[in-house]
């Protein structure tokens, strides 16, 4: 024979597991202090900045 469940409950069960998820994801985005998310932004920005002074510009070149 099948379990019964009662759908109230699982549907709450379901909800609650979600808010968790988000509240896993908002706690990852919006968890660190500002001036970590700053130096972090900045440690991208360098990255970035050094990848494109080591591009090889093609437009010079004659073909």
């Amino acid at each position: 024979m099948a379990e019964l469940i009662n759908l109230r409950s699982a549907r709450k069960r379901a909800r609650r597991e979600q808010d968790a998820q988000r509240a896993d994801a908002n706690r990852l985005a919006h968890g660190q202090p500002k001036h970590v998310r700053a130096l972090e932004a900045e440690k991208q920005a360098k990255a970035k900045r050094d990848l494109d002074r080591h591009r090889i510009d093609k437009e010079g070149i004659d073909q």
